[in-house]
């Protein structure tokens, strides 16, 4: 059964009412984080693709960077190399930091690549190591042993940190009219590469490049409180409440506090996006009413 055709007249009314927000942002960089759903799911995808298109049409300069967690699981998987992880994170020997660079240097971001090229956006793909734009260090991860005085610290390899964002191959190709596509690979001072956490990689992104706007893509509808509901239009010290409280907790508590990190460090706002939705991205962007939890560190 097909759709019956939009009366115009919405169309006209729904794009008079984008206008004041397209103004707002206009000439502003928004950092997204693309992941979860909305990178495994085909329309998705395509509107994914799209909003980055219309948002760089308007004026506004999307900068994006992406995760890969699944599809590196599949490819080690097919070459029988076991995966193994330490509170969340994926220990990355050199022969899975040659998997981790094949796929998200490769694969996944020449796929987001083309994607945003086919719906007519000039997309060039990146990874940390160009121009050396993420510099990193490697990630101490310690593990409390109650049997021990001290905390155990573990080396689980290839996984960094961010310690520097240069921004002047970003700005460089945003004035260009390109969209950025950035894997959140980062290299050391002696030319080692280093896996990191793609929500980390954005917020830092964003703060680096006094971004107006951080938008985290994830498969879930935002922090909700303890009746489901939805929560929104956060401070930041309301956020540090919620945390100390425990209402915050388990996997949102890194996604949250990579929003409240860049938040505190000059990003006008963070919002934890739903990635299931279609058109997510517009949505939050150019509508009061959004798809996921907003942090600001606004005062009235």
């Amino acid at each position: 059964m097909n759709e019956s055709p939009r009366d115009p007249r919405q169309v006209v009314e729904i794009l008079s009412e984008a206008l004041p927000y397209i103004q707002r942002y206009s000439g502003k960089t928004v950092v997204v984080k693309y992941g979860g759903n909305a990178m495994t799911e085909d329309k998705l995808i395509d509107s994914f693709a799209r909003d980055m298109v219309l948002m760089k049409e308007v004026g506004i300069n999307p900068v994006v960077v992406h995760g890969g967690g699944p599809q590196i699981g599949q490819l080690l998987a097919r070459l029988n190399i076991e995966s193994r992880f330490v509170n969340g994170m994926r220990v990355t020997d050199a022969e899975t930091m040659d998997v981790v660079e094949m796929v998200l240097g490769g694969l996944v971001n020449k796929n987001i690549v083309t994607q945003i090229n086919q719906c007519g956006g000039k997309a060039i793909g990146l990874t940390g190591k160009d121009n050396a734009q993420i510099r990193a260090r490697q990630l101490k991860v310690e593990q409390y042993n109650p049997a021990l005085a001290e905390p155990e610290i573990i080396d689980i390899g290839h996984v960094g940190e961010v310690e520097h964002i240069s921004t002047d191959l970003i700005e460089m190709l945003s004035k260009a009219d390109y969209i950025p596509v950035i894997a959140p690979i980062g290299v050391d001072r002696e030319g080692h590469s280093y896996n990191i956490n793609a929500d980390l990689v954005a917020g830092k992104v964003a703060e680096a490049l006094k971004a107006e706007k951080l938008m985290l893509l994830t498969n879930v509808a935002g922090l909700q409180d303890a009746q489901g509901n939805v929560m929104t239009g956060l401070s930041t010290e309301q956020v540090d409440a919620l945390i100390a409280d425990g209402t915050i907790y388990g996997g949102m508590l890194p996604k949250i506090r990579c929003a409240l990190d860049a938040v505190k460090g000059g990003v006008d706002s963070a919002v934890i996006v739903d990635g299931r939705v279609v058109h997510s991205t517009l949505l939050e962007i150019f509508t009061d009413a959004g798809v996921g939890t907003q942090i600001t560190d606004h005062r009235d």
